[in-house]
Parts: structure tokens; sequence; C-alpha cells
């Protein structure tokens, strides 16, 4: 075996998970998912499928029905995306690591944006990169980006520079500004850059188009830049792991002999909910941002006013990060918020070694009563901690 694989380390934020799932008294808020179903029409355009006996194989890029209504979304929020530059993929995680396969050699140099999600950083690291991270920093609970720091970081021997943004598990998002000048620093280092903008439509600041800022508005076609989307989040549809990429014209068709290799296709009947629900997005992602904006903004005061919480609402992501003061070993008091307040979080030690002391608490919740029980729960455990003769 690898040695890499060896020592990869196992999901921190499953860790905690494990410990609390089959309680039915644990209030859980550590995966990255909404608690709402799939809309019905998306469930529905997948049985049809089904019914129809879609069972076999599509081309290793997608049905051209999905690739073309992928297209015309992202047109229509970015400016002209032609279908040549879609593939379709089997999830977000599916689409990154694709590309990781694709641009990564064993021994290159990549960098990475931190705190986030862990994947981001595990999958270079796999393929035999050499991983460097650049470090948001936080500042009265709002994580801040060094560009001077980023771009100093990022040379001619730097092959991939990866970032997400809106962040998981930050909420820090870039500026438009900020992007062209990173683009422009990637043009001059020849280096890609990995964009996983797959939260880019739970944005919670005005915007002409929906969306929060993307690289695709500001680069051109052939630029090494390679965004990732997902279903997942904005269409409620975590569990049917469909994605896609958008990438320069030229590197489509190995795309394709790459997704051969590792799923050979998406299933027909998942990409023909796919298609349903970008067809009927107005129906589905504007309610769903408006309801996460609702949950947002119910658990962050409520965070605030307790003594010794530091936490800013994020800007994008349905994500609250935040640091309980005396408390710095984060996965530590996420077990013991498990077992002791039935409170399910992630640690923060699971997207960086600088978020150790932070928590994250998934805001995305079908019913608001939900995050005020768990507010109410981290203050009597919280409150515990204070007696005297407690531990």
């Amino acid at each position: 075996m690898r040695q890499v694989i060896q020592n990869l380390e196992e999901s921190r934020i499953r860790e905690v998970a494990n410990a609390g799932m089959g309680r039915s008294d644990v209030l859980a808020f550590w995966f990255g998912e909404s608690d709402e179903v799939t809309p019905d029409f998306i469930r529905q355009a997948a049985i049809e499928s089904l019914q129809r006996g879609e069972t076999f194989y599509s081309h290793n890029l997608g049905l051209s029905e999905l690739r073309e209504a992928i297209s015309d979304y992202m047109s229509v929020r970015h400016g002209p995306i032609g279908v040549d530059r879609v593939a379709v993929t089997s999830g977000g995680v599916n689409a990154l690591m694709l590309a990781m396969q694709q641009l990564v050699d064993a021994g290159d140099e990549v960098v990475a944006v931190t705190p986030v999600w862990p994947n981001l950083t595990a999958q270079p690291a796999i393929m035999g990169a050499r991983v460097q991270c650049v470090a948001l920093s936080p500042v009265g609970g709002a994580w801040t980006l060094d560009m001077q720091a980023l771009l100093d970081a990022v040379t001619a021997s730097t092959k991939v520079l990866i970032i997400n943004a809106p962040n998981n598990p930050t909420g820090w998002t870039l500026t438009r500004d900020e992007q062209q000048r990173i683009l422009d620093h990637c043009r001059g280092t020849g280096t890609w850059i990995l964009a996983d903008e797959v939260y880019e439509r739970l944005y919670y600041e005005p915007t002409s188009n929906g969306c929060a800022p993307s690289f695709l508005d500001v680069a051109a076609p052939e630029d090494r830049l390679v965004v990732v989307h997902s279903f997942s989040k904005s269409f409620l549809m975590t569990g049917w792991r469909l994605g896609w990429l958008v990438m320069p014209p030229s590197m489509t068709h190995h795309m394709g002999k790459l997704i051969e290799f590792n799923t050979s296709c998406a299933s027909v009947f998942t990409q023909r909910a796919g298609v349903a629900a970008l067809r009927r997005t107005d129906e589905v992602t504007p309610r769903v941002v408006a309801h996460l904006k609702a949950c947002r903004d119910t658990l962050i005061p409520l965070l605030q006013a307790i003594p010794g919480v530091q936490v800013a609402p994020a800007r994008g992501g349905m994500y609250a990060f935040f640091r309980l003061e005396g408390f710095d070993d984060s996965l530590t008091t996420a077990k013991r918020l498990v077992v002791e307040a039935g409170l399910g979080l992630a640690p923060g030690d699971a997207f960086a070694p600088e978020a150790r002391g932070w928590l994250r608490w998934c805001f995305a919740s079908k019913d608001t009563q939900r995050l005020e029980e768990g507010v109410e729960r981290l203050r009597g455990w919280l409150a515990k901690r204070a007696t005297p003769g407690t531990v």
C-alpha cells in the first residue's frame, strides 16, 4: 500500500459524528447539508427515467441534454460558457479529484487557501504533490486573506492554486477585484487555478446575477482555470452525487478519458434529475437561499449573545464558524458536546491547524427552532462548565 494513503487522516467530522449517530437525542449540525429533502419534481424526474428503463451508460462527459442545460445555466450567470467546456461528474468530490488527476504530477507544488474542507488538501497529497497552505486570519470572527502573502506563495514553481470561495467552513469570499488580481498573477507564473465554487449561489450579499463573484467572470475560455460545481447545496441534492466541471475547451476531451477510468459516467437517471433541477432552478434555489439567510440571521445573534463566543455572519455558504473562549481543543470540545449536551458540531481541527479552537455549525435547518434549541443546549453546557465543582 502507498505510504501516502496509510498516512491519510480520517475525517475528524466523521469522528465526531460517529460518537452521536443513532442517538435520537442529538441535534446534528455536523455535516454540510440541509435536513430538507430534494424537491419532488427533481425526484420524479429520476423516477420517470428509471421507469423508462434508462439504466445504461451515458457518454463519459454526460448526457448532451444535461451539458446543454449546464451551459445555459452558467452562461446566464457568467457570460457565454460553451458545452465544449462542460463535463458532468459523479459529485463535486469526484470533480475535484478528476481535476487533480488531470493537473498534478507527483512532486508538484500545490498552494491552498485554508481553513478549507479537508478533501481539497488531501487530494493533491494523494497525487504525490507537495501542499503549501496560506492561512486566512480571523478578525472579529470574520476571516480575511492577506493577498500579498498569497501572491508571494504562488511562484513559477506552483502548479495549482486551490481556492474555495465562498469558503467552507469560514464563509469567507473573494471580491471580483481580488479574483482579477489572483488571475493576473497566475497568468504570469503559469499556475492553474482550481476554484471550488459549489457555494456560489448560497450568497447573501446583493448581486446582479444572484451569485458570489466567480473566476469565470474575469477569465478567458483558455485561461488555466478549472471551476468545480455541484448540485448538492443549491438544489438540496447531496445524496445524488452529481456535479460538473468548467474548463478550457482544449481540456474537455481528455477529461472524458479520465472519467472513463474513474466512474465511466454519472448514472443516467441522476442526470435526468439534474436536467429538471436546472430547468426549474428559480423554483428551488432562491427559496433555499432565502431560507438559509433566515437560518443564518437566527443563529448568529444567538451565538453572539453568549459570553466568550467569537463569530461573524458569513457572507456565503451555510456555516457559522465560531470560537469558544477557553476551549482551544475543538475536537475534544465537539466530542464532549455530543455526549454531554446532545449537540453535534464539526471541529475546526478538521479544516486546518489554525482553526483548532473553532467549531463549525451547519445552519441549513428546515426548522429554525432546531437552531434555537441547539443554542440553548450550548448555553446550558457552558453554564455547567462555569459552575464550581463541575468538569
